[in-house]
């Protein structure tokens, strides 16, 4: 058994490897936290919250200003693994626009999958128009579609590839 003499030498050792390796930034007990001091009412400009802040108790940040950047962002302009906005930018990204891996957009959506109410671009598409890998929407295009007029390697509706076309949209849609 070890001496109490020999355990505090090792624990000063170890506290001061420690405190190299935090100097390197090699370390991370802290997230980051930013935010405006100003802004309209309540809402920063800016709020910036990546990370874990384990003096709050969050394994991860929630940023909610104008623009908002972290784990969980809600703004107008908002970029986060889970963000919601009007225009949102996200791994899961929900708004007005928004551009994603799942990404739902009540105007437009792009993403890996997207899902929108007017036109959506994506590997797997959902919208009033939508364009991708597999597409379903009033108007359609894409490797596998579905809808009203579509634009396929099966078939090609004549409204469907003017409509794309009209929209400088002919080039991704442009079958046989």
């Amino acid at each position: 058994m070890e001496s109490r003499e020999e355990l505090e030498k090792r624990v000063a050792e170890l506290e001061k490897q420690v405190s190299t390796l935090k100097g390197r930034g090699l370390v991370r007990l802290r997230g980051i936290r930013k935010r405006a001091g100003w802004g309209i009412g309540d809402i920063p400009f800016y709020d910036i919250a990546v990370g874990p802040d384990l003096e709050r108790g969050e394994l991860r940040g929630h940023a909610k200003g104008i623009i908002a950047i972290g784990d969980f962002a809600t703004g107008i302009l908002a970029f986060g693994g889970l963000a919601r906005g009007v225009i949102a930018f996200g791994g899961l990204a929900a708004g007005f626009v928004s551009f994603g891996g799942l990404s739902v957009g009540i105007l437009g959506a792009i993403g890996g999958v997207a899902i929108a109410g007017l036109a959506a671009i994506g590997g797997a598409a959902i919208g009033g128009a939508a364009i991708g890998g597999g597409a379903v929407g009033y108007y359609a295009c894409g490797g596998g579609v579905a809808g009203m007029h579509v634009v396929g390697p099966i078939h090609r509706d004549p409204e469907a590839a003017e409509f794309f076309r009209r929209y400088g949209l002919g080039g991704l849609c442009h079958f046989r």
